[in-house]
């Protein structure tokens, strides 16, 4: 499985540990930042909408990815993101393995 994450991402199975080093390749989403107005003392606020994603595989190549990419491509088969919430192994509250991912 082709890792478009920075950074190793490792699955704990009952059969062990398997880690994903990252490929140097990183799929993103491109985000497109819009003002809105100003809140106290003049700091600006922004809304942020998401655009295309680049750096993916062609379809049918399994990959992982971050959840905001997973999210932008909802449906396509063989993409994943890391599940980092209460199923995440953490030490020192980092994850440092993960038990699950979760299907685009």
């Amino acid at each position: 499985m082709l890792n478009l994450t920075p950074h190793a991402i490792t699955l704990r199975t009952p059969l062990g540990d398997v880690t994903f080093p990252p490929s140097g390749q990183v799929a993103r989403v491109a985000t497109i930042s819009s003002p809105t107005g100003l809140i106290v003392a003049g700091v600006p606020v922004i809304r942020n909408t998401y655009g295309p994603v680049s750096g993916l595989p062609e379809e049918g190549v399994e990959c992982i990815v971050s959840d905001m990419v997973a999210a932008a491509v909802p449906g396509r088969a063989g993409v994943y993101a890391p599940a980092t919430g209460s199923s995440a192994i953490r030490e020192g509250g980092q994850v440092v393995a993960v038990t699950e991912l979760v299907a685009a």
